[in-house]
C-alpha cells in the first residue's frame, strides 16, 4: 500500500524522523498519562495549555453525513489525532494516529506532502499541495485530511518540530546506540542547515546527535528501507532507555515540546483504555495515490484505494451483492 514519493531536496529525512517522534507522543501519552498530575508542573504541559486552536469546539460536526463511511465514523469508539511535523509554516509530516477504544489498536496513516488538495482562491502549484493547508493553524490542516479520507473525523492535534526531538532525547538522557558506519553528510542549503558527523561505533546520542542520526539518509545499503530499520532501532534503544531512566521526566518534557489541544481528562481516558498496546498493535498505512513523475510532482489520492483501506481500518464489511463482476 505503500508509494514511493518524490519530495524537496531535504524534505524526505524530515518526514522520516518527525514521524518517530510523533509516534513517541502517542505511545507517551498512552504509557505515561495515569497519574501524572503528581509530577511536576501541569501547567507548564502545551497539551493543558489555553490552546488558541481547539478541534472539538471548531469542527462539532466534522463527520461527514454526505461520506459512505458516515455511519462507521459516527458509532465506531475511535480517537482521530491529527499528527504534524511542522517545518517553516509548512507540514512536512502529516499523520492520523487511529485510536481504536474498544480493541485496543492503533491505525497510523501517513498523508504524503505533496498530495494534491485544491482550496479555493489558491491556485499557484505549490498551494495545491496539502503540506501548504497549515498556514499557522492546524485546522486548515485537519479539514483537508478530513476531505482526503473521505469524512473521517479529527478529534484532536499534536506538533512538534526539530527543536523538541532535541528536547525529549538530552531529557532520557541520551539515546544508545551501535553506529553501523561513519556517518558523514552536509547541505548548508536545508532548512536549517543539515551537518551530520557521527563516528562509527557504540556510544550514547544526545539530543543533537539523535536528530543528526535521524535526518541521516545516505550511505545505506537498502536505500530508504535501511534508514527506515535504522528508525525501528533507536525507538527500541529510546524506549528501553526511557523505561530504565526517569519516565514522568521524559513524559513531561515530550508534553513541554509537544503542541496539543488533547487535555489532560482525555489524554487519561485514552492511556487508561489502551494500557497493555504493544508494538504489535499498531499498523501502518498509507493514503493510496499515484505521484507525478515530473513537476509539481503532486501525489493524485485515489479515492477508490482510499475507500478500502479506511474499510480495513474500521472493519467494515461490505455489503453482500449477487454482481458477479464487482471484485471482492
Amino acid at each position: 500500500m505503500n508509494t514511493e514519493i518524490q519530495r524537496p531536496k531535504g524534505s524526505g529525512s524530515f518526514y522520516s524522523f518527525i514521524r518517530t517522534f510523533l509516534l513517541a507522543f502517542i505511545i507517551f501519552v498512552i504509557l505515561c498519562t495515569p497519574g501524572m498530575a503528581i509530577f511536576g508542573k501541569v501547567a507548564d504541559w502545551k497539551f493543558i495549555g489555553d490552546n488558541k486552536v481547539v478541534l472539538e469546539e471548531q469542527l462539532p460536526t466534522i463527520v461527514d453525513k454526505d461520506s459512505p463511511f458516515f455511519k462507521a465514523f459516527k458509532d465506531k469508539n475511535r480517537v482521530n489525532i491529527l499528527l504534524l511535523g511542522i517545518n517553516d509554516n509548512l507540514t512536512d509530516t502529516i499523520m492520523v494516529a487511529s485510536l481504536d477504544m474498544d480493541a485496543k489498536h492503533v491505525d497510523l496513516i501517513s498523508i504524503p506532502r505533496d498530495t494534491y488538495y485544491h482550496r479555493e482562491g489558491h491556485n499557484s502549484e505549490g498551494e495545491n499541495k496539502i503540506n501548504a493547508a497549515y498556514q499557522g493553524n492546524p485546522l486548515n490542516t485537519a479539514i483537508a485530511v478530513s476531505d482526503v479520507l473521505l469524512g473521517m473525523p479529527i478529534n484532536y492535534y499534536a506538533i512538534i518540530d526539530y527543536k523538541g526531538i532535541e528536547n525529549i532525547v538530552d531529557a532520557m538522557g541520551g539515546v544508545p546506540m551501535d553506529i553501523k558506519f561513519d556517518m558523514k553528510y552536509k547541505d548548508p542549503y536545508d532548512d536549517p542547515p543539515l551537518i551530520i558527523n557521527i563516528p562509527k561505533g557504540h556510544q550514547v546520542l544526545d539530543g543533537k546527535h539523535a536528530v543528526q542520526f535521524l535526518r541521516y539518509r545516505k550511505g545505506y545499503l537498502e536505500g530508504d528501507l535501511g534508514r527506515v530499520k535504522a528508525h525501528q532501532e533507536f525507538m527500541k534503544s529510546a524506549f528501553k532507555q526511557c523505561i530504565s531512566f526517569d519516565l514522568p521526566k521524559i513524559a513531561t518534557k515530550v508534553f513541554q515540546n509537544v503542541e496539543s489541544d488533547i487535555t489532560l481528562g482525555k489524554a487519561t481516558t485514552i492511556a487508561k483504555t489502551a494500557m497493555g498496546i504493544t508494538a504489535d498493535d499498531i499498523e501502518t498505512y498509507t493514503l493510496p495515490g499515484t505521484p507525478q513523475t515530473s513537476a509539481p510532482w503532486y501525489v493524485i489520492p485515489d479515492a477508490e484505494k482510499t475507500s478500502k483501506m479506511i474499510n480495513q481500518i474500521y472493519s467494515i464489511k461490505p455489503e453482500t451483492t449477487t454482481d458477479s463482476s464487482v471484485e471482492e
